[in-house]
């Protein structure tokens, strides 16, 4: 049984831009703030600027992947973007009771030969989650040009494998877990105008020449072709790359059983442009066309093009917002006790701060989704059901997605 944790940032699907026959007269718009007088030149820009001007605009798709997974220049490649002094932090440094309510799933595995796989494009992330994770006594291997890039033991005794693709992952019964990781993957952007949807590309700005803008293709691309016929929204942002990920998961769960859990800030096919306004540098917003290369670019997760995207092979749940989660995974139960085992008062203050972090309406509580893959034979009313004996007892509650009830 194998455990695969999607830690970072991979590009599954890089498309080759389709060459577009016409002059570019696309309506140029703003990025949502005013680029400042000074905002700094940073190699990547330059890089950017270079290779515009070459082949042309750019889709929103391509300069995502190149700022964030450039392997020159890349922000994830090269940055340690984690903790107080990175760019952001994630729920399981906001609080201990995020990791230790998570902990529960694990006691299903707890008789089961299990080991755990890591998907990591990010050399800097990949050292950290060693350095994190790995016992110390036992050396790592390590092969640069090996689909297993490094290996070793963990400090509770597991075999542990890092790998660029999940295509390298070796199938099995195994148990999915991106945190996080969806926001990243390169999205491209639509706009609806009265001659039809229009993709949206960056280029540089012709008042300022050290600065880039987003502009209207001025014709169809071939991107245009993943809109989906029923769409009713006027802006889409569609990630081809995560379909590609869903669709593999999907083939995977149905096919050798397991699950997959997926954990990030999105929405169900009702927001539009996500992607201008969620850059991070030092913890504060940071305009998604300052500094490329220097913050972290996200576009909120569309779950139900992750829906769409199962094609129906096995069952999806949610998105649910975090606070319903953790409210059924325990978490109350969990705070309850830590605080009834401290005397220490900055303790109790800290569980209590992360606890409003992470349940919270107006912070993570409902910006955070989860999302989750299941055989359909796991579900009570699953397509599977029907042929089963009905001797056999109904499926026991999805954790985390079913209210907490105590027997």
């Amino acid at each position: 049984m194998s455990v695969l944790l999607r830690t970072g940032v991979g590009t599954l699907c890089a498309a080759a831009r389709g060459v577009i026959p016409c002059l570019w007269r696309g309506k140029c718009f703003s990025s949502g703030k005013e680029l400042g007088e000074n905002s700094p030149v940073t190699p990547m820009l330059r890089h950017l600027m270079y290779k515009i001007k070459s082949t042309g605009p750019i889709t929103v798709a391509e300069y995502m992947r190149e700022v964030l997974t450039n392997p020159a220049k890349g922000y994830y490649v090269h940055h340690d973007m984690l903790g107080e002094k990175g760019d952001f932090i994630t729920s399981p440094e906001i609080s201990q009771i995020f990791g230790e309510v998570f902990s529960q799933l694990g006691s299903v595995l707890k008789n089961s030969d299990i080991s755990v796989h890591l998907v990591e494009v990010s050399q800097k992330l990949s050292e950290i989650q060693a350095v994190t994770l790995i016992e110390e006594n036992v050396p790592l291997e390590r092969n640069a040009g090996s689909p297993v890039y490094m290996k070793g033991v963990t400090k509770s005794g597991l075999p542990i494998s890092w790998y660029r693709d999940i295509q390298d992952v070796p199938k099995g019964y195994s148990f999915y877990l991106a945190h996080e990781f969806f926001d990243v993957l390169p999205v491209h952007k639509f706009q609806k105008t009265p001659q039809g949807w229009r993709e949206v590309f960056i280029d540089i700005d012709p008042q300022a020449s050290d600065k880039l803008r987003f502009v209207l293709a001025p014709c169809a691309t071939p991107a245009e072709a993943f809109i989906w016929s029923g769409e009713t929204r006027d802006h889409v942002e569609v990630c081809p790359d995560a379909g590609v990920i869903i669709q593999e998961l999907s083939q995977r769960i149905a096919r050798a059983g397991g699950a997959a859990l997926i954990a990030d800030y999105g929405h169900d096919g009702t927001k539009t442009d996500t992607f201008r306004v969620w850059g991070f540098c030092g913890h504060k917003l940071h305009d998604v066309l300052i500094a490329p290369g220097t913050a972290d670019l996200t576009a909120d997760v569309d779950f139900s093009y992750l829906r769409r995207m199962t094609q129906g092979k096995v069952a999806s749940l949610g998105p649910i917002t975090q606070q319903m989660f953790l409210k059924n995974m325990g978490i109350d139960v969990r705070l309850k006790v830590l605080l009834d085992n401290s005397d220490e008062p900055s303790t109790r203050q800290q569980l209590l701060q992360g606890y409003d972090m992470l349940m919270n309406s107006k912070k993570m509580g409902e910006r955070f989704n989860f999302f989750a893959l299941v055989p359909h034979q796991r579900l009570p009313n699953g397509s599977h059901q029907m042929n089963a004996r009905k001797s056999n007892p109904s499926p026991a509650p999805v954790a985390g997605f079913d209210e907490l009830a105590w027997r």
